[in-house]
């Protein structure tokens, strides 16, 4: 009997060696003519426990029952095809990226899926990909920099402090010394935040790096994270702002949870990895947590920790450049883009992946970014249910960071940059406006998911210079 009549009659394919080596061993000891195998093989994958101690196909049984142990899925969930999803803006995206899109669809857990107009190829899940899992969470479907968020505030200084050089310097000196950017980026003296003095024993990384989160809190980072002062302009009254139509000074941070959430995705990401069904081997970075295991409770309550840490760094961020700008926040609008979510979609409860996406649900508030010399946008929601509440993040990238080095001479674009009044401090040629879509074409694609209230225009912009990497 080969292996396609086992699988036939059901044999798990992990378990059709054992299943090879019963009917041998039966063989050699003249017992097989006796034996109904293709009634007994059945029997045995359906009941195995009742075979156990068949001298013959014990370890068959023994098989079936590690393998049915190993293949529990969350929710009790089973084995499908790729779940059908909507894409904005496809003609736009890589088929990298949506061939990655369509492999997370296959996950037994998936139940909801959206591609992003701004989607660009990513790890396990791509930038801009939207997944719900029941009873599951992917680390990597989340992200390496956990809750990646984007802050924007509002102050009093009035906008015509970008037209005098006195002002101007200001505002480019709190720049300079209210953030950090760069790998391992610190502060001399550790910044305070109640953050720290929330529960970090929730989990032994989190304890672990406590300390190196605190001198962390406060910077930004690498890659694609920024902090940057512009206009911010309003065509008409926003009551949930606060605002009331004109133009003001506003400040934009782009960052998240520093190395401590790259270190909790790391550790959560090689436990499910570890875990995975044999049958699934080949997921890779998509591997899962059951979110009712031990592991699934404590990556689910380190995550929400570093959402926590995330928000805290921007306030740290936010206060230390308004004080030096000698300005006073009036407003204000912020959001995750890496992160998961316990929400009801279809009348249950799942677990909304957004990875490098901007929550959308009705009336929520967010921000999605151009690029240093492109317009960002404040939004709010229009909860369009075959995007599962979700928008793009920003422009997204239509280059990779090789590419745009070799391209791109950065003293060459930052030289043009101040042509059109924009005053770059520092960044790399692997983010200059040309890596990115046009952010003006991808707001156009989901005019369906959120309506536009306020219009950034970037004028002052601080990045990291050393050529690192984050993910978007």
């Amino acid at each position: 009997m080969n292996a396609r009549q086992l699988e036939k009659l059901g044999v798990p394919p992990d378990c059709i060696p054992a299943a090879i080596g019963a009917i041998h061993s039966a063989a050699a000891a003249g017992a097989l003519r006796a034996l109904n195998v293709k009634e007994l093989i059945p029997r045995i994958v359906a009941a195995p426990a009742e075979h156990l101690a068949d001298p013959y196909f014990g370890e068959f049984a023994r098989a079936v029952t590690e393998s049915n142990a190993q293949a529990a899925l969350p929710g009790g969930a089973q084995p499908h095809e790729p779940i059908a999803f909507r894409i904005w803006g496809a003609d736009g995206i890589d088929q990298a990226a949506i061939d990655q899109m369509r492999d997370a669809c296959r996950l037994p857990m998936a139940v909801g899926a959206a591609l992003m107009p701004d989607a660009h190829l990513g790890y396990g899940l791509p930038i801009g990909g939207v997944l719900a899992l029941a009873g599951a969470v992917a680390p990597y479907a989340v992200g390496v920099d956990i809750a990646c968020r984007m802050k924007l505030s509002v102050f009093d200084r009035p906008i015509t402090a970008f037209d005098s050089k006195g002002s101007l310097d200001q505002l480019e000196r709190a720049l300079e010394r209210g953030t950090r950017f760069g790998v391992g980026a610190t502060h001399e003296r550790p910044q305070r935040h109640p953050v720290m003095d929330q529960d970090w024993n929730v989990t032994r990384i989190t304890r672990e790096h406590r300390d190196r989160a605190w001198k962390q809190l406060g910077t930004s980072g690498s890659g694609n994270h920024f902090a940057e002062f512009g206009a911010l302009s309003l065509e008409a009254d926003d009551a949930e702002l606060g605002l009331a139509a004109g133009r003001y000074l506003a400040l934009l941070t782009h960052s998240g949870s520093r190395g401590v959430g790259a270190a909790v995705c790391s550790t959560y990401s090689a436990i499910a990895r570890d875990r995975l069904p044999k049958r699934y081997a080949d997921v890779g970075r998509l591997a899962w947590l059951d979110l009712d295991s031990e592991a699934g409770q404590e990556y689910w309550a380190a995550m929400n920790l570093m959402g926590d840490y995330a928000a805290a760094n921007h306030d740290v961020i936010h206060r230390l450049v308004s004080d030096l700008a000698g300005a006073r926040i009036i407003a204000g609008v912020e959001n995750h883009h890496n992160f998961a979510w316990k929400e009801t979609h279809g009348g249950r409860e799942v677990i909304v992946h957004r990875k490098g996406a901007t929550p959308a649900g009705r009336g929520a508030l967010g921000v999605i970014p151009g690029s240093m010399a492109d317009p960002g946008f404040v939004v709010r929601g229009l909860g369009s249910d075959e995007s599962l509440h979700s928008a793009s993040h920003g422009a997204g990238r239509r280059m990779s960071r090789t590419a745009a080095k070799q391209k791109y001479a950065w003293r060459a674009v930052q030289k043009q940059l101040a042509q059109q009044g924009v005053r770059v401090l520092s960044a790399g040629a692997d983010e200059v406006p040309g890596v990115y879509k046009n952010i003006e074409a991808v707001m156009r694609e989901q005019r369906d998911l959120v309506e536009v209230v306020a219009r950034f225009d970037p004028k002052l912009v601080k990045m990291c210079g050393d050529g690192s990497k984050a993910e978007d």
